[in-house]
This record gives C-alpha cells, sequence and structure tokens, in this order.
C-alpha cells in the first residue's frame, strides 16, 4: 500500500484534521434544522454515488450540474452555523489577547448588574473565567448557556428563584452556568468575619485565575477577589476599574496568590484605580 504522502504521519495528520472538521460540524448542526439539511445533502450524494454505478445518464447529470453550484448552496443554507463556527474560533485562547475589547461589554453588563443587587440587597456571587478552564464548577450547577446580561444576572440572583443560592459563571459573553458550588478558602488565616460567599470567592480564586465578584446580602457591599486578593467596599468605578485591570493582566504576568490572605478596602485600591 503506498501512502498518499512519503512520509504517512501526514497522512494521518491529514484524516485527523478532516475528523475534526467533520465532527465539529456535527456537533454545530445538532438538534437543529440544519442537520435535517445534511441528511438532504447526503441523500443527494448517494444518489449521485448510485446514478455513477448504474450509468443513469439523466440523474447523473442533474447531480453533476448541482456540483457547479454546491458551494454557494452550502454557504447559503449553513450561513448561521458558519458564523457561529468562526465566532467560536475566534474565541479560542490562542486570539483572546488580540480580542479584550469585546470584554468591555461584558463588564459593563456585570457591573449593571452588580450595582442593581447591592441597592437592593440581594447577595450574589459571579464567577468570571479567564485563561484558566471552570468546567469541574460549571458540572457542580446548572447549564444555562445564555447570553449574558443584566437583567439576566438580576433575575437569577433574585431571592424567589430556584439558581439564587450558589454562584453563577460567565465565559467570554455567555452565562454558562448558574447555582454553582464553589471550593471555600482553605486557608486558616482567612478572616472568621467573613461570610461563605466571600469565602469562597477567595478559594477559587486562590486555585484560578478567575475574577470572582460578590455582593453582601446583609450589607450590599461590594467585592471582587482575585489570586486570594479580596477587594472590598467598592463602588460602581472602582469595580469596572478593578475588573478592567484583572481582564488586561496577561497568562505571563499573573501574580502568585499570597501565603497569606489579603483584604484590601476601598480606601487602599483608590489610588490604584487614579493610575
Amino acid at each position: 500500500m503506498t501512502p498518499v504522502h512519503q512520509f504517512w504521519l501526514l497522512d494521518v495528520v491529514d484524516i485527523l484534521i478532516v475528523a475534526a472538521l467533520f465532527y465539529r460540524l456535527l456537533s454545530l448542526v445538532k438538534g437543529t434544522r440544519s442537520a435535517q439539511m445534511i441528511v438532504g445533502l447526503l441523500l443527494i450524494a448517494l444518489v449521485g454515488v448510485v446514478a455513477n454505478y448504474f450509468d443513469l445518464l439523466a440523474v447523473r447529470w442533474i447531480v453533476s450540474s448541482l456540483k457547479t453550484v454546491w458551494l454557494i448552496v452550502f454557504v447559503i443554507l449553513f450561513q448561521p452555523e458558519l458564523r457561529h463556527a468562526l465566532a467560536q474560533l475566534g474565541r479560542t485562547r490562542y486570539f483572546r489577547s488580540f480580542l479584550r475589547g469585546e470584554n468591555y461589554g461584558v463588564l459593563g453588563e456585570v457591573v449593571r448588574a452588580v450595582e442593581s443587587l447591592a441597592q437592593r440587597r440581594h447577595g450574589g456571587l459571579i464567577v468570571m473565567e479567564r485563561n484558566v478552564g471552570l468546567r469541574n464548577f460549571v458540572e457542580t450547577g446548572t447549564r444555562v448557556d445564555a447570553k449574558i446580561s443584566a437583567e439576566l444576572l438580576v433575575t437569577i440572583f433574585s431571592p424567589g428563584s430556584p439558581l439564587h443560592d450558589g454562584a453563577v459563571i460567565v465565559r467570554e459573553d455567555t452565562l454558562v452556568a448558574a447555582s454553582c458550588i464553589l471550593p471555600l478558602s482553605s486557608n486558616p488565616l482567612t478572616a472568621i468575619s467573613l461570610g461563605t460567599r466571600h469565602r469562597a470567592a477567595l478559594g477559587l480564586s486562590e486555585e484560578t485565575d478567575a475574577a470572582v465578584i460578590v455582593v453582601s446580602e446583609q450589607t450590599g457591599a461590594i467585592s471582587v477577589a482575585h489570586r486570594g486578593v479580596l477587594y472590598s467596599r467598592l463602588d460602581e468605578g472602582q469595580l469596572r476599574s478593578e475588573l478592567s485591570r484583572i481582564f488586561r493582566i496577561r497568562p505571563e504576568d499573573e501574580p502568585p496568590v499570597p501565603v497569606a490572605p489579603q483584604e484590601t478596602s476601598e480606601a487602599d485600591i483608590t489610588p490604584k484605580v487614579a493610575g
């Protein structure tokens, strides 16, 4: 058997790439109307094979005529799926550093929701995923997979909502899951005055590079935990500035988690925000 290329390893890579593309395509159209269209296209291809085998001239002519426009038809039929696939490709972590501007629209929605929760004294725990994946924590909650909006966050954390307990996890512009369970900080030096939400925020920030926002149910105070440091008593402007600062940090510049948990008050971060 003669390989397609001189080096058979290239053939293996070629097959794997094609298989991955087909798998991704099927994953995108699963459960949609496009899945039925793919079945129809496969039937047309099967008819073409049968026509060639039995030398059916008329059918073969029709199928061969469709080949001249198949690319245009494919793009028209699967335009939503193609746009979705290209958007997901651009959001991978390899290109994320070039698209940091997209984060600011999401931050605006999160800040609006946090401000509303603080005014109403509704507790909230919002995790914003960065470079380290949070799949293990997503699986502890209820999948939502909805586009992020301030109204959605406020609704989830309303006291009557069945999902208000636990944390929500945000990945890029998608609210992935709600009512998720986070690990509590295991550091014995954590202040005993901190509530469960603040301990959970610190605990996750010690294990990952996520930014975790906490709204106190008792006081309405806003805090952000990142890399084991809790920035507390923030107003809307300081929250926005702190989140922007965190999302501008590149993986190679990520600060280490301090041995002892640190709590930074509003007065301490004011010069940092101004600068």
